[in-house]
């Protein structure tokens, strides 16, 4: 992934369809970051965020490529 700043979220939802979508984006060679609030929180000792629920990001500069996978994946798992 680059950094930080050329991230651009694309999912937002359960963990298990952000893992399923993460799977299809690096099945074409997109790499991605999942962002879990609750989970770090946890980890840092206080909860914070909302159970399952995780954020996907991608690479600005591959947006173009993923979002024909992203817009079926919503219209197939909504």
């Amino acid at each position: 992934m680059k950094n930080d700043s050329d991230l651009v979220k694309v999912f937002t939802g359960s963990e298990v369809s952000g893992i399923l979508l993460k799977a299809e984006l690096e099945d074409i060679g997109i790499p991605t970051l999942i962002k879990n609030d609750f989970q770090t929180g946890i980890s840092a000792g206080f909860a914070g965020g909302i159970p399952y629920m995780i954020d996907l990001y991608i690479n600005e500069s591959d947006r173009k490529k993923a979002d024909p996978v992203i817009k079926e994946f919503k219209q197939n798992n909504q």
